[in-house]
């Protein structure tokens, strides 16, 4: 988390519901929200030329393709090969004769 004030009091109070498990621990972040939108840049810029979306669920779809792309490319989905473009087009061939 990133170092909200808010967020130590909200933890308490979820343990003291018993909604969190009561040993867990707040890792505070000063510049999480940074990396956060440093990673979601890309995708952001992908979406702001567009025309728009026709539907909540079209926007839904296409936001997690493009997910779903930048993660293939960082490598954090396993056997993909991570910056090997062919690699990573036979990958996703699969992935979408599988989804058909």
């Amino acid at each position: 988390m990133d170092k909200n004030p808010a967020c130590p009091s909200a933890i308490e109070q979820l343990k003291g519901n018993g909604e969190l498990w009561r040993f867990s621990r707040l890792r505070q972040c000063k510049f999480l929200n940074n990396i956060v939108e440093q990673d979601h840049r890309r995708v952001k810029r992908l979406v702001r030329p567009g025309p728009g979306f026709g539907s909540f669920h079209m926007a839904r779809r296409t936001l997690a393709g493009r997910e779903a792309m930048a993660m293939n490319r960082k490598a954090q989905v396993r056997d993909t090969g991570g910056r090997n473009m062919r690699v990573q087009a036979s990958s996703i061939a699969e992935l979408f004769q599988a989804a058909a």
